[in-house]
Parts: structure tokens; sequence; C-alpha cells
């Protein structure tokens, strides 16, 4: 099964040239060290950058360059940086191509549960609900299983909801699932050595197996 480097690596080649990207927390910001060298990408960070690069070097960091997560990262030739209000201006006004986000649930319609666990202090939604709202494309980047074995791709989302309906394909360490109009996770490709049977069992929601399901390429 893949680390979250690997799905990180997996989903960096659903980026196409010329794509405006923003990069929620967690797994997605990996996405930024693995966009292909041949491709012009402009990473967009909704704390307020535009062209952003991939995490610096050790003994590189700048302290005050960082992402939504609070990592330190760098800025390519060219790039800008604003106040939030005008990066959720972006956001909103759908000038961003693609949003890769985490998610601690996934529901096989689409909905998706990322930003608050019953019982723990948050301090709000964060800019996961304009992001789910606005985007033209959204990619979720998650681990397929809780920390207990239970399947994160489910039926329904029993977590409260950032989005409904708009999740569009999820890459897991198990594999790449795209979410069909009906309803279900569609597999499209299985990360290298997990069969069919591990991943249906790790599948609570409605999963849809057609024909002989590829291996990735990394």
């Amino acid at each position: 099964m893949l680390d979250k480097n690997g799905i990180a690596k997996r989903i960096a080649r659903e980026i196409k040239d010329g794509m405006y990207v923003n990069l929620g927390i967690g797994i997605p910001t990996l996405v930024a060290n693995y966009i292909p060298e041949d491709i012009q990408v402009v990473l967009q960070s909704e704390n307020g950058i535009l062209g952003m690069g991939p995490f610096p070097y050790e003994g590189e960091e700048d302290p005050d360059l960082i992402n939504a997560g609070k990592q330190t990262v760098t800025l390519l030739k060219g790039a800008s940086i604003f106040d939030s209000a005008m990066s959720f201006g972006m956001i909103r006004a759908q000038k961003v191509d693609l949003t890769i986000l985490g998610a601690m649930e996934v529901s096989e319609n689409g909905d998706i549960a990322n930003w608050k666990i019953p019982g723990k202090m948050v301090k709000g939604m964060g800019g996961a609900m304009d992001l789910v709202a606005s985007a033209k494309n959204i990619i979720v980047a998650m681990q397929q299983v809780n920390k207990a074995g239970e399947s994160k791709l489910l039926p329904k989302c029993t977590l409260p909801l950032t989005g409904v309906r708009c999740v569009k394909k999820i890459v897991t360490e198990m594999g790449v699932y795209e979410i069909v109009p009906e309803g279900g996770f569609k597999l499209l490709e299985r990360a290298p050595g997990v069969s069919i049977e591990q991943i249906r069992k790790a599948t609570a929601g409605k999963l849809i197996v057609e024909g002989d399901i590829p291996e990735m390429v990394i």
C-alpha cells in the first residue's frame, strides 16, 4: 500500500499544464514536491500565495513563508503574496481549476467531511467550505481506513459535512476512485500489490469494479 508521499505522487499525475491548483492541509501539501518539471502549474495557498513552490531544503526555511497548514514553503519566480480576502475572492470567483483536499470521510455521493470531529475543539471550518463550494474540480487525498481499521469511504458521512456532492475523485493508499453520478466509488486503479478483495473489505460504501483494474503507475 502507498504511504502519504505515494498518494501525493499519484495525485500529481492528475495536474495538467497551465492549471491553477489549491493544495489543502495534510497530504495535499506534499503534492507540490512531485509536480512534473515539464509542465507549468501555479499553486495557490488560501492564506495568500500565488506561485507557491515545493518545501525548502533543511536550513533554507524562511519562517515568514508558510502555507495554510503553517508549513514553511518556497516561492517560484514571479510569485505574488496578498491578503486572505484577495485569496478567497479568487477561490469564490472560481479562478482555481483544481482543489486537492484531505478528508476524514467521503460518501458514495461525493459528500465530504473534513473539518470537525465531535468532542474535539476546532476553531472553525476554515477555508474548506469555500473551496468545496467553488472549485471546478475536487480530488481528495486520504487514508482509506482509520486507526481502528474502519472504512472512511462510506454510504453516508457520519461526521459534520463540509460539502455535498462535490468530490470527483479520491486517491488513497489502496486505490484511485471516481464518484459516479448515480452514487458509488468506481475503482479506476489499484495500488501496487493491493488486491480487489482487500479493497472491497476496506470500502463500506458502494464499490463499483468493472473489468480488469490496472495497478497505479507512480
